[in-house]
């Protein structure tokens, strides 16, 4: 970490118009969030399973071997698609008779059949300074470094709040991890959102650097986030919102 932090310094020492008035470091809390989630596969309906459905939807069929003599398939074809179709749920028997389900209208209008997934989990993780979910790998400090001070604008009661989500966002943070795939004409979606769990909170290393542009008179902070692995604007513009003022009157007293 402290050949980081010299490599950053260095990095902004590059421009000659800035001036370096103060560099610290300090721990910023990241929760890990174990999320339960169904994914659901989608493909182009195969032209058969349409012609079943519509079968199913225009006459009155009570046995695949009916319906195996009306679309001129092997039966074993036909029992083995309207297994599927009603283990997906895109059909139901009433009174002794094939229907389609809602589901099954749906689908068949779209032309895309979907068959949902187990279940699987990931972790993500959470910034409650932040708000949001960040995508990254976590880097805490190292044996050897000394011990950082929490983020001093970092909300109150973080470790014993119960945090709870939006369930787009949640979404959103599994997406930046990749858990969707497209191959072809197979899809793999996030479908439903079943729990999310808080595992453990790490503190994750940042540095910060307080700057005044000699050319310009202005006073900002720079803030390298270690899990993000960049420059956080979030955290810059809370640091400049809340000190600025209190940089200019310390550091041109001077």
């Amino acid at each position: 970490m402290q050949n980081l932090g010299k490599r950053l310094k260095n990095e902004l020492q590059q421009n000659n118009k800035i001036k370096i008035l103060h560099s610290t470091s300090w721990s910023l809390p990241i929760h890990s969030i174990e999320v339960e989630y169904k994914p659901v596969k989608r493909t182009k309906m195969d032209i058969l399973m349409k012609m079943m459905l519509m079968a199913f939807q225009k006459a009155e069929i009570a046995e695949a071997e009916q319906l195996s003599e009306l679309l001129l398939v092997e039966q074993l074809f036909v029992e083995d698609l309207i297994d599927i179709m009603s283990r997906t749920g895109l059909i139901e028997k009433k009174d002794g008779l094939f229907s389609l389900t809602n589901k099954g209208y749906q689908q068949l209008e779209n032309g895309i059949f979907e068959e949902e997934q187990e279940v699987e989990t990931q972790v993500v993780l959470y910034s409650t300074t932040h708000e949001n979910f960040l995508n990254g790998n976590i880097k805490t400090a190292m044996d050897g470094d000394d011990e950082l001070a929490i983020y001093r604008y970092v909300k109150e009661g973080y470790l014993d709040v119960e945090l709870s989500f939006d369930k787009e966002q949640v979404i959103e943070a599994l997406q930046a991890k990749h858990v969707e795939v497209k191959e072809g004409d197979v899809q793999v979606v996030i479908s439903e959102i079943q729990s999310t769990t808080e595992l453990y909170v790490d503190d994750i290393p940042c540095f910060e650097f307080i700057l005044h542009n000699k050319e310009e008179d202005v006073f900002y902070a720079r803030v390298w986030n270690t899990l993000l692995e960049r420059w956080d604007e979030k955290l810059e513009n809370a640091l400049n919102d809340k000190e600025r003022l209190a940089w200019r009157e310390k550091y041109m007293s001077k």
